[in-house]
């Protein structure tokens, strides 16, 4: 069977519930929806972090962020432009540079936030092409990011381009496919990272350009948004999506072609986490847990569903598995490949998953039924499938268990560099702009 082509759409901010097939209120995903019913959902799915720029060093690297300097801040803010420091080193693999390295082609459209040139950059690090911000967030029409300076780029040169961004990724992934689709057809596979910025702030859809002018000096607009804008901002991506896998079918190509969806980390303000408690920058549940679904015709039985536990880097390692390709010697997956649970739904195996954060010295570990939680030095265990809201602290009553856990934490953390004494932690808002979940 020929090497499938790999599409990872990635989301930014979504939350848990936000989409129809994961209980979502409102009907603004029928293309995802179609893609689980005729593909693999999974329902105890994970984030690598519940900010962006550190999911995404893991995204890319297959390991735990923690083991790079840019993966320790939270995030990665625009006033790291120009730094040597912050970004993906050039020298380390990454999923694209190694599947690049096997024969695949190889593309970014959207999000990278991992750095900018000339020490880092998409093309540095095994895309061939890019299409998008550097930054971690750019208004939809401006394409300017925090600090008001113009972020949309075309390879390594400044593309000024009209349009709303969330449309202008979704055409070029569009045509990306139907560039790539001969080749394809006779035996070179690519792989398209279409990372949108959907559905972060500024609280934007596509008739709102007037808009623009009145968030410049404020991107996080905090005055501004509500769940029904929200709500169209994710229809926008969905339609986008529903482009591209119209594509692949015109081309013959979505047979063997896996499309993986995900969000960097859970919900922001205006986002559905429901059962979950918390959201983007909190290692409880609505923070990291978030949508995954696999769509492969040729490999997942339609209509799958697991439970298995899982992380971002986990699927750079499937994806690096399912194109039969090794990862660099020197630099070991903390990912496992998740490939025998795609070509069987009920397939499990143990997954402890661990997470740390300078912000309000987090600490978290997944294993199995039972979630052990540090947050501002206090400690809590949870017994999940009982109580996915992690209300019912169980430390008291398992004390046994809790020193086992915290014990395996902290041997997994004494596996990973520390935090660095310079690691920044940027919080746009607080309880003076709205009050705490």
């Amino acid at each position: 069977m020929k090497r499938p082509n790999i599409i990872f759409i990635v989301a930014d901010d979504l939350g848990y519930a936000d989409l129809g097939c994961y209980g979502g209120r409102a009907p603004v995903s029928p293309v995802l929806d179609g893609l689980a019913a005729n593909g693999l959902k999974f329902t105890q799915g994970y984030a690598n972090s519940p900010v962006c720029s550190p999911t995404r060093f893991a995204l890319m690297t297959g390991r735990y962020q923690y083991r790079l300097r840019g993966g320790a801040d939270e995030p990665i803010n625009s006033k790291s432009r120009g730094s040597a420091v912050l970004g993906l080193p050039p020298e380390h693999p990454t999923l694209p540079s190694l599947l690049k390295d096997s024969g695949y082609r190889t593309a970014l459209i959207g999000k990278w936030h991992l750095g900018y040139p000339p020490s880092f950059g998409p093309l540095r690090s095994g895309y061939e092409e890019f299409f998008g911000p550097m930054s971690g967030g750019v208004d939809y029409f401006s394409h300017c990011d925090s600090s008001g300076r113009h972020d949309l780029w075309f390879g390594e040169e400044e593309k000024q381009e009209d349009g709303y961004l969330t449309d202008l990724l979704s055409k070029r992934a569009v045509d990306y496919v139907d560039r790539m689709a001969p080749g394809a057809q006779d035996g070179t596979p690519f792989f398209l990272s279409l990372h949108y910025t959907a559905p972060h702030w500024p609280w934007e859809t596509r008739d709102d350009a007037a808009l623009a002018p009145q968030v410049k000096d404020n991107l996080f607009h905090l005055s501004g948004g509500n769940i029904h804008t929200y709500r169209r901002m994710i229809h926008h991506m969905d339609e986008g999506i529903g482009q591209l896998i119209q594509a692949l079918e015109k081309n013959g190509l979505v047979e063997n072609t896996l499309v993986v969806f995900t969000s960097d980390n859970g919900g922001e303000r205006f986002s559905d986490n429901w059962p979950l408690v918390g959201g983007k920058m909190d290692l409880t549940e609505g923070g990291i847990r978030v949508p995954w679904i696999a769509h492969w015709p040729a490999r997942i039985a339609a209509g799958g569903i697991s439970e298995q536990h899982c992380m971002t880097m986990d699927w750079s390692a499937t994806m690096l598995d399912a194109a039969g390709v090794r990862a660099a010697p020197h630099y070991p997956l903390d990912g496992i490949s998740l490939l025998p649970v795609l070509r069987e739904a009920g397939h499990s195996f143990p997954r402890p998953l661990h997470w740390r954060m300078n912000h309000r010295g987090q600490r978290a570990l997944r294993d199995g039924d039972w979630k052990y939680l540090q947050v501002d030095g206090h400690e809590y265990l949870f017994n999940l499938p009982a109580d996915e809201r992690e209300r019912a602290n169980l430390a008291q009553r398992e004390p046994e268990r809790l020193q086992a856990m915290r014990a395996a934490w902290q041997a997994w953390e004494a596996s990973v560099p520390p935090i660095p004494e310079d690691a920044t932690v940027s919080l746009g808002y607080s309880v003076k702009d709205m009050p705490q979940r």
